[in-house]
């Protein structure tokens, strides 16, 4: 069969399969039945079915997933438990009688949640639920109160632990500490560029963000609050992320000492409670289940994909186009933009992952550095109409009758300086691989 014929049939069917509603995982293995049946024929079928099935213990038994389920786990247990209140009061008492103070705090706290939860959906949700009403109600324009939100949300796709992260480098084979590590700084970068948007946007605008007497506190009550609610979080992040960079655990053993680390908090803080334990339990369990289905899925679909030689056809024809590899980094790019306008974040990596990775491959990229390229990309996906799902949780927040391009607008510049660091890190590959590197040695 010709590369060209399966390549379509394949991606195609997935795309439908996906436009009708059906879930990702059971869209995928659709296609892959259609799949076999194509490339194996009927004779030679039950041999593929016998792959796929033994594809379903090898994704349970995969060591670079473990983190997964225990990260999902630590940032449940924060988010349900009420920690997260007490970090957002200690910010909103240090910041101070700030122009814009609420957006600083959205962020500040989303970028907190972001190294304590790895969900994207889960700190937006959080900020948007408590944020959004109060800048609202202080007649912050739209921009100025969803915006931060948006931001914020997408922080936690970079900064480690990512629960996208550690999906990707299991899916693309890449060191996942290495790739969770090489985060940090680009993210503490990321949230600087979103802190100087704020500024920028209330100075250009004072009104966007009115200011309004705020109690003043001493500064022993800032310390007091920042000691008692902010730095026991920072050792929640040394516990996941501190320790992986000192060498000292791996991001499996780092996310267990994280789940033990909120465990003590929440004893610490006399929150914790049964009922807390069972629903983070709960919520791992559901997207855990879900998540080793969609690996089965796609491994199943890999394997067809490079049986089929559509893979090896694909790779050819990319690597044929006389724009050097960077021209084709840009085509890549562009290309989880844009599908990332239609999909989830899920449905791009299963889709796009198979076809870029032997390209990057074959050009000698990093592969830590090429997957942090791709998890930004697809973190810009959150926030891009007319399917970014960060979008849809903002508006669960906002009042009655704001749009999606209120959304949509108010993400834009939040988008433009991903992009803008995007090509900082392909300019600069130290900025990511420097950590990472220091960590090997």
């Amino acid at each position: 069969m010709d590369w060209l014929y399966a390549f379509a049939a394949l991606i195609s069917s997935i795309l439908v399969l996906m436009g009708l509603g059906l879930p990702v995982a059971f869209a995928f293995f659709a296609t892959n039945i259609m799949g076999m049946l194509l490339v194996f024929g009927p004779g030679r079928f039950d041999r593929g079915v016998t792959q796929m099935v033994a594809n379903f213990s090898e994704a349970i038994t995969t060591y670079a997933l473990a983190p997964l389920p225990m990260f999902l786990v630590m940032g449940s247990l924060f988010f349900r438990s009420g920690l997260g209140d007490r970090v957002i009061h200690a910010l909103d008492l240090a910041i101070g009688n700030l122009r814009g103070r609420l957006s600083y705090v959205t962020l500040g706290s989303g970028a907190v949640f972001a190294a304590l939860s790895g969900s994207s959906l889960a700190n937006a949700g959080m900020m948007g639920s408590m944020m959004a009403p109060e800048m609202l109600k202080r007649n912050y324009k739209p921009h100025m109160a969803f915006g931060p939100i948006l931001g914020a949300g997408s922080l936690a796709v970079i900064i480690p632990p990512s629960t996208l992260g550690v999906l990707l480098g299991s899916l693309a084979q890449i060191d996942v500490g290495a790739l969770l590590i090489a985060g940090f700084i680009p993210g503490l970068v990321l949230v600087s560029m979103f802190a100087l948007l704020i500024w920028v946007q209330t100075a250009i605008d004072p009104d966007a963000a009115p200011q309004y007497p705020v109690p003043t506190a001493s500064g022993w009550a800032k310390f007091s609050a920042v000691a008692s609610n902010i730095l026991p979080m920072g050792f929640l992040i040394f516990c996941v992320v501190g320790t992986i960079i000192l060498g000292i655990a791996t991001p499996t053993e780092s996310a267990g000492l994280g789940c033990m680390g909120v465990i003590a908090l929440l004893l610490v803080y006399r929150k914790f409670r049964w009922a807390v334990i069972w629903q983070a339990l709960d919520d791992a369990m559901k997207v855990t289940g879900m998540t080793f289905l969609i690996i089965t899925a796609s491994t199943t679909f890999s394997q067809i994909f490079a049986f089929s030689g559509a893979s090896s056809g694909f790779i050819t024809a990319i690597t044929s186009f006389d724009i050097g590899p960077y021209g084709i980094l840009a085509t890549m790019i562009v290309v989880v933009l844009v599908l990332g306008m239609f999909m989830d974040q899920v449905s791009m990596m299963l889709i796009t992952i198979p076809l870029f990775m032997p390209i990057a491959k074959s050009f000698g990229f990093d592969p830590v550095w090429f997957g942090l390229i791709l998890l930004l990309a697809y973190e810009i996906g959150f926030t891009t109409p007319p399917f970014g799902m960060l979008l849809y949780v903002a508006l669960g927040s906002a009042p009655k009758g704001t749009t999606l391009r209120t959304m949509a607008v108010s993400a834009a510049p939040y988008v433009g300086l991903t992009l803008v660091l995007i090509g900082t890190i392909v300019a600069f590959p130290p900025l990511a691989l420097w950590l990472p590197g220091m960590i090997a040695r």
